[in-house]
């Protein structure tokens, strides 16, 4: 039994289950291309096995990016660690482990694949895609996913990945905005007709719609449960992945069906602290799973940074507890860290785009006071005197945001 059936089966069950479901996304290479396997400096720090090229064909420290063998490596480690709880990889790599090396044959991990890659994830160098209005796209096949052919034996194994990631993106643009759904239920009957389990991502609008980052999650909320509303439960997925837009708006959406299960996306990289903090968060106001994909790639070690993810849904540390044990493994360890402790603990204005260009993660208002008058002049307000969003600046956002964790958190 796989521990990703164990925790869904709790949390169905038991709504108030502790039960938290974590996801590495590896998928990357359906958007980066040779960014996709991250930094080598995780790589080097460790005194990992030399690059697998010859010198005399190129030289691999040039590029700075690890590449594929590399990237795999990491990957079996991941997956042998047995913390998470799903590992999602693109369909070719997931031919390579899955099919081919039967990585997961014996481990508790599920194995995902991405299903498709619509256009705002074609975030390629000097590529202008993402920004552009998206257009549905599939490069993988479900049978490709789940046996690595143009079709699988008919009652045959599955030797592949039987559970896949589909993503939408609603723009606000009627078109566009159909086309999607069009695609998501061509997606949906095929999957269901070849027993093929996935989970939906709902990414923010890629372009302007026309509306506050304020009232983002709001228009999120609405398409999932509009747009589930007409799909039976044989064809729902088990699970959503979507940017964390607030307190408000997670508790809007966990609570509306028992029976939909709601995860957060991780977005960029960030520091420390912006990951730990939002899969705390995320937990408290009802979030069971968290996929985290370039937070997990670009850690300096990406063992300790899941164990602190999973401690922290565990109840068993603070976000902040946290940030100061990782620092603790990374001296120990004798790698140096990006940022010092201080700036490791501060939280930034995270890009929720795959290109880390497009629009900052959105926030609903928060059920906290206004701020009190002495610190209310560090950021604009309005006539009302609750805080003005869509005026501040982000040094001001920064400076609302840590004045309220220390008004909440002590």
């Amino acid at each position: 039994m796989k521990s990703l059936d164990t925790k869904l089966a709790a949390i169905k069950a038991n709504r108030g289950a502790r039960d938290f479901i974590i996801s590495d996304a590896k998928d990357a290479d359906m958007a980066f291309g040779v960014r996709a396997p991250g930094p080598r400096h995780y790589l080097a720090a460790r005194g990992a096995h030399p690059a697998r090229f010859s010198p005399e064909v190129w030289n691999r420290e040039e590029f700075g990016y690890r590449n594929l063998p590399e990237y795999l490596d990491i990957i079996r480690e991941i997956v042998r660690q047995g913390v998470i709880d799903i590992m999602l990889l693109s369909a070719y790599v997931n031919e390579q482990l899955t099919i081919k090396e039967g990585l997961f044959r014996d481990s508790p991990v599920t194995p995902a694949a991405r299903a498709n890659d619509a256009t705002d994830v074609w975030a390629v160098r000097h590529g202008c895609y993402a920004s552009e209005p998206v257009h549905p796209f599939r490069s993988a096949t479900i049978d490709h996913i789940q046996c690595g052919k143009i079709e699988c034996e008919p009652g045959g194994e599955i030797p592949g990945a039987n559970l896949g990631l589909y993503s939408v993106t609603f723009v606000n643009h009627l078109e566009h905005d159909r086309d999607t759904l069009l695609e998501f239920k061509n997606f949906r009957e095929e999957a269901e007709r070849k027993k093929f389990r996935y989970f939906l991502e709902v990414f923010d609008p890629n372009t302007s719609g026309g509306m506050a980052p304020a009232k983002m999650g709001e228009f999120i909320n609405d398409h999932i449960l509009r747009s589930l509303a007409g799909v039976t439960e044989a064809g729902r997925p088990l699970f959503l992945k979507i940017v964390y837009h607030g307190p408000r708006a997670m508790e809007e959406l966990a609570q509306y069906d028992p029976n939909l299960v709601v995860g957060i996306l991780g977005g960029s990289a960030g520091t420390t602290y912006d990951a730990f903090k939002l899969i705390h968060d995320a937990q408290k106001y009802g979030a069971r799973v968290a996929l985290f994909g370039r937070k997990i790639n670009h850690a300096e070690h990406p063992l300790a940074f899941i164990q602190m993810l999973r401690l922290i849904t565990d109840g068993r540390i603070s976000p902040e507890e946290a940030v100061r044990a990782y620092h603790g493994v990374l001296q120990g360890k004798n790698i140096r860290p990006k940022l010092p402790l201080e700036k490791d603990l501060e939280i930034t204005d995270l890009s929720m785009s795959y290109d880390g260009k497009a629009t900052a993660r959105a926030t609903a208002p928060i059920k906290n006071s206004p701020p009190a008058a002495s610190t209310a002049s560090a950021w604009p307000v309005s006539e009302k005197g609750s805080p003005d969003f869509e005026g501040m600046t982000k040094e001001q956002r920064r400076a609302y945001d840590q004045h309220r964790l220390t008004r909440k958190f002590g």
